[in-house]
């Protein structure tokens, strides 16, 4: 099964651009299917009131039921003292299997690191290359499964890449995901040093086209084995609750090569 990690969806209210105005699902899922993607874990584009927006995700999921996996969205400033309250009913009412925080809003804190670990669910983290979080993150709560999107970051930063997955390495509660990873060395990297029981496919759509992203992962060249654990097999088991009892150990080679 191939599972795509990464994906908003719904409706915003900043106006600045399709990141927080509007994700459409409908054309992304056209693109997935033609992919050959089965499922897909989506959550809110950015929004100045999370509670309404996931909500608001909850129809989509279920409307599409069950291709969609639904994520709900936590600002963990604003949301201050009753983020246990919204993760309990994500979890509890919408039927959500994981969180989704992302550093322009706030960095993740411990009321939603406890709510995390109380329901044993994974938290996407976008930390904007600020890889110091997942130091603090994966150091204070290593019962959680923390994903780290774009490889610590959307801006090509290649130090940045290389730090999150020395902490891959280092932390056997810290993933990242594929999205958005230009530098295809990175990936290789990834997979060679970190393993790839530590890599997620993720898209990033509806903005970014699945299939595209989904073809950077098939030009790994992985094993077949290796492969599906990216494609799908590592989130089933985030999904689980279940965190690694000891982390990967460092390799020269690996599973990945680089084509022409």
């Amino acid at each position: 099964m191939i599972i795509d990690c990464h994906c908003h969806a719904g409706q915003g209210d900043g106006f600045r651009g399709p990141w927080d105005t509007e994700a459409r699902i409908e054309p992304y899922l056209a693109r997935a299917e033609a992919a050959g993607i089965d499922r897909t874990v989506v959550f809110p584009v950015f929004n100045s009131e999370y509670a309404a927006a996931n909500a608001r995700l909850a129809r989509i999921v279920r409307r599409y039921a069950p291709r969609l996996i639904g994520f709900a969205a936590v600002n963990p400033a604003r949301d201050a003292r009753r983020t246990g309250a919204m993760v309990g009913k994500a979890v509890e009412v919408y039927g959500f299997r994981g969180l989704k925080v992302h550093g322009l809003d706030a960095y993740p804190g411990r009321e939603l690191c406890e709510a995390a670990r109380r329901y044993r669910i994974p938290v996407l983290v976008d930390v904007v290359r600020r890889t110091a979080a997942v130091e603090m993150l994966a150091s204070q709560y290593p019962d959680v499964n923390f994903i780290i999107p774009h490889l610590g970051g959307f801006a090509d930063d290649w130090m940045v890449h290389l730090q999150v997955v020395d902490q891959m390495i280092r932390y056997p509660n810290v993933h990242a995901d594929t999205s958005g990873v230009r530098f295809f060395d990175a990936l290789v990297h990834a997979v060679r040093r970190a393993g790839p029981g530590k890599l997620l496919f993720g898209s990033d759509g509806p903005q970014l086209h699945p299939g595209v992203e989904l073809h950077k992962v098939r030009m790994l060249r992985l094993p077949p084995a290796a492969e599906r654990l990216v494609l799908g097999g590592n989130l089933i088991r985030l999904l689980s609750g279940q965190v690694p009892a000891a982390p990967a150990a460092p390799r020269s080679g690996g599973p990945a090569r680089m084509t022409a």
